[in-house]
């Protein structure tokens, strides 16, 4: 495995305990603030120090507490991207890039990089000159400069407007395609993390809650929590009725689904994304698996999307609202529609969860 990380680090509230590998491909790591995310990357890098466990990058031992190795963060050829940047203000664009790179191949590897990072024109600027998008192309360059064995991204567009973070994120995309060695993505957005990786490891509280490809996580999260920080909008208590069947007990209807009757522990939630609730737009889809009368109780718009919260049976069902995003031109199809609306809730999206 080109990055093997196995250890532990006792923190003030918790102790963090991560266990994962991360081939020759990006590796985004996702959670809330707190999670140990950062943390992570900092023992990696060696500006932090784990109290136990083993850290191995290609075959190179840079931290085992058995064997008392701990390698200094400047030998271990791992490049770091800051969530700040953490630029040099006194050096110029290009002294920040050529900082700690081989004084024997500095020069055509410098230019390679104010090329590769469209920085061109830029080289003698200070970074209080630099606009946040050529900041962070400046940073990625550094990182990358000295041709680390792997690199660690900390929440790199977090700091951009909407407008930046999308033309910055496009270029990461591409240059973490052609990197082709371990690459690690620390974020707390769960479409960030599904956009720029191909597998995911979600933190919570310092432990490993789920590790593998960005389709199984978000299509099949092995557990509530991982589906909440996943995105998941909509979810209710349940009980197994029979294969294929199960109970959403906050929502007092049951549900057809892929359940085994057997399976153990036996699922204690279910959930439904809010894209994925669909309506009825024939009376013949009021037959359909899942397919249950709703009223409206309130929405909320974004500039392209309308969520709409709904009761399902009754107009006072109680406080267990489902949530359903809709596209603008949708809603206009619905919302003179009379009441109760049919919603259908597909058997396919429909999660069943762990606690």
């Amino acid at each position: 495995m080109p990055l093997e990380a196995h250890f532990e680090k006792r923190l003030a509230s918790y102790t963090l305990s991560v266990d994962f590998s991360c081939e020759d491909a990006t590796l985004a790591i996702l959670g809330p603030s707190g999670s140990g995310k950062s943390m992570t990357l900092r023992c990696i890098a060696g500006l932090e120090r784990p109290d136990r466990g083993q850290i191995v990058l290609n075959g190179k031992t840079l931290f085992d507490s058995a064997a008392r190795i701990d390698v200094p963060a400047r030998h271990r050829g791992v490049g770091l991207l800051f969530q700040h940047y953490a630029l040099f203000p006194h050096l110029s664009v290009a002294q920040n890039i050529a900082f700690g790179m081989n004084p024997d191949a500095r020069a055509p590897r410098l230019q390679r990089q104010i090329a590769e990072m469209h920085l061109e024109g830029l080289e003698h600027r200070f970074p209080r000159e630099l606009s946040g998008g050529e900041q962070q192309r400046v940073a990625l360059a550094r990182a990358l400069a000295i041709e680390p064995q792997a690199i660690l991204l900390d929440e790199p567009l977090s700091a951009l407007d909407t407008y930046l973070r999308g033309k910055v994120e496009q270029q990461l995309i591409a240059t973490l395609a052609h990197f082709r060695r371990p690459a690690l993505y620390v974020t707390h957005s769960m479409e960030e993390a599904y956009r720029i990786a191909p597998n995911i490891l979600v933190l919570s509280k310092g432990k490993v809650a789920a590790h593998g490809s960005r389709e199984q996580i978000f299509r099949h999260p092995p557990t509530l929590e991982v589906a909440l920080l996943t995105g998941l909008k909509n979810f209710s208590r349940a009980r197994v009725l029979s294969a294929g069947k199960i109970e959403a007990l906050d929502w007092n209807c049951p549900l057809s689904c892929d359940v085994d009757a057997f399976a153990k522990p036996a699922p204690a939630f279910v959930g439904i994304r809010a894209h994925h609730i669909r309506f009825a737009a024939s009376p013949g889809e009021t037959n359909s698996p899942n397919s249950f009368p709703c009223w409206l109780v309130r929405t909320s718009e974004a500039p392209f999307r309308v969520t709409v919260y709904l009761r399902l049976h009754s107009p006072d069902a109680g406080d267990h609202h489902l949530q359903a995003e809709i596209t603008k031109e949708n809603w206009l199809r619905l919302k003179d529609q009379p009441q109760p609306w049919r919603v259908l809730l597909p058997p396919d999206d429909v999660l069943v969860l762990a606690s």
